[in-house]
């Protein structure tokens, strides 16, 4: 059900008075409240329709038509940062990265991560291995490209830093940050010769540290390419 402008206000608002309980009551338990309720029946509903999809352009089309009938509750957890465990917001956070939308998923990703949250339990990583993860893939694949790449992966790095996650997780962002600085979009693009000078040094350390953390994460050419290139100014 798509939420009229009186009702989004009304959802806003309910956010902001729900945080406002849970950080009196509750502040490192489990989100609860009218608007809180509201949204996760939302959400079961949503997630019964997604189930009935088997192509996923088709539910990443669908998920894109769901996310603004979040956006008055998540504004109004995020204006309140109760710091609760919140699986309506921890979702639709997945589903901004799944459609395209990472600088809405990295505004949540920022407040949750912060609180310590969780996924729910049907996701088998934890958050900061989805927002790694999910990030680089998305630069590699080519889906994400351009100066947004660059400051994505930059963000992603800097949110995911502190956190324990797999090696191989973090060197594939930060062979993904490595990439956008370069333009790069494949394997197959490897020529150096057409890239600055100031984008070759500022990839070139972190595909080596992409490299420290994993030496299967397929960097090696593309170091000793920015190696010879760099090599020549001296």
């Amino acid at each position: 059900m798509r939420l009229t402008p009186a009702q989004r206000h009304r959802m806003h608002h309910l956010a902001l008075q729900q945080a406002a309980l849970a950080e009196a009551t509750n502040a490192h338990g489990h989100t609860v409240g009218t608007a809180y309720e509201l949204q996760l029946a939302q959400l079961h509903q949503h997630r019964l329709r997604l189930k009935d999809l088997q192509s996923v352009e088709r539910k990443v089309e669908a998920k894109r038509a769901m996310l603004p009938e979040y956006d008055a509750y998540l504004d109004g957890v995020l204006a309140a940062r109760p710091g609760t465990q919140d699986d309506v917001l921890a979702t639709v956070l997945v589903w901004h990265i799944d459609a395209g939308n990472y600088g809405r998923a990295l505004q949540l990703a920022e407040y949750a991560l912060a609180s310590g949250m969780s996924p729910p339990d049907r996701y088998n990583r934890d958050l900061p291995t989805i927002v790694q993860d999910e990030v680089a893939e998305a630069i590699l694949a080519g889906r994400l490209a351009g100066p947004d790449a660059v400051a994505i992966a930059a963000q992603a790095l800097q949110l995911t830093e502190a956190a324990d996650t797999p090696d191989q997780a973090r060197a594939k962002l930060y062979k993904a940050a490595g990439w956008a600085l370069l333009g790069k979009t494949g394997s197959h693009d490897v020529d150096m010769k057409t890239r600055t000078l100031k984008a070759c040094k500022a990839a070139l350390p972190l595909l080596q540290r992409a490299l420290q953390l994993d030496t299967r994460t397929g960097v090696k050419k593309d170091i000793e390419r920015l190696e010879r290139r760099l090599a020549k100014l001296d």
